[in-house]
């Protein structure tokens, strides 16, 4: 098994737990900002940590950041902090697996600003998967309370928050991806590590700066909450890294459509943990988004 495969596949399972976690803090502690900001605190000690423990064992050097990568780095760390607000929000509007889903939409972005930005290419069988996958957000963006027409449907919070987050996460994915390549190592690890810590530490003060001018009582809060939130900072970690590690070695619109088997994950999570009940409907929309994830595979 090729090691992007497996690697994608560890970061979907860290990510599920990860949103598990945030959604607990958001509906219990904190605010979607503060839940947010509790992946970032807690996970850029961890990061650095690593970093340095890696270059000490292995005996490499930090290599040269071009201002390209710079530029990568914090365009995809300002859209990635946006993105996760928008999901945590979204918890407070449909269930743990829906709320996924419409995440997921990022798929489809992905591919299209890939090729846009980096000239990443995707085949035609690729581009039907897509198709598909727009289909299953369609079924899924109607819910009981929703108007008839198509268009205040797609317009109701929830499916804003989740297409929304879906944007903001193809942008992060991409740019990281840019971010990866310019970093000039032939080490995989050592690039993915590198453009980690610096997202991580940026998105920290990004955060920290606008928290202290805006909210400074919700800093005290992600510290008082720091027995769950701490697990978030670590599983984000381990989710994040593998994340970066796959976007070096394959297109991230790949990387993205295996990792939709994180919604299986939440599927499960919303049955067995939050003990919530999924309809038919969401069913047949979260299979359609299955569906265009096989169809993916079988284009690369």
């Amino acid at each position: 098994m090729p090691l992007w495969i497996a690697v994608t596949l560890a970061a979907a399972t860290f990510q599920t737990l990860r949103f598990m976690l945030q959604k607990i803090l958001s509906t219990v502690t904190l605010s979607p900002v503060g839940a947010t900001f509790s992946r970032f605190i807690y996970s850029a000690p961890v990061i650095l940590l690593l970093l340095w423990a890696y270059l000490r064992s292995s005996g490499a050097v930090l290599p040269l950041l071009t201002p390209q990568f710079w530029g990568f780095a914090s365009i995809g760390g300002l859209a990635q902090i946006l993105a996760t607000i928008c999901v945590v929000a979204l918890f407070k509007q449909r269930n743990f697996a829906v709320g996924i889903t419409f995440k997921k939409t990022e798929v489809i972005q992905t591919a299209i600003i890939g090729l846009a930005v980096l000239g990443d290419t995707v085949s035609v069988l690729g581009w039907l998967a897509i198709l598909i996958g727009l289909a299953a957000v369609l079924v899924l963006s109607k819910t009981k309370d929703s108007p008839a027409g198509l268009w205040r449907q797609l317009t109701g919070r929830a499916s804003l928050l989740g297409l929304g987050s879906g944007v903001l996460f193809a942008v992060s994915a991409v740019s990281y991806r840019g971010a990866t390549l310019q970093v000039e190592a032939p080490d995989a690890v050592l690039r993915a590590a590198v453009t980690l810590a610096v997202v991580v530490c940026l998105q920290t003060a990004m955060m920290l700066v606008w928290l202290a001018l805006r909210d400074p009582a919700e800093i005290l809060r992600v510290w008082a909450a720091r027995r769950v939130a701490i697990w978030v900072g670590v599983t984000s970690m381990g989710g994040s890294f593998c994340w970066f590690l796959a976007f070096t070695l394959q297109n991230a619109a790949y990387v993205k459509a295996l990792g939709q088997v994180e919604l299986l994950l939440s599927l499960l999570a919303t049955v067995v943990f939050f003990k919530e009940t999924v309809t038919r409907r969401e069913i047949v929309g979260m299979g359609l988004l299955v569906l265009s994830i096989l169809a993916l595979i079988l284009a690369l």
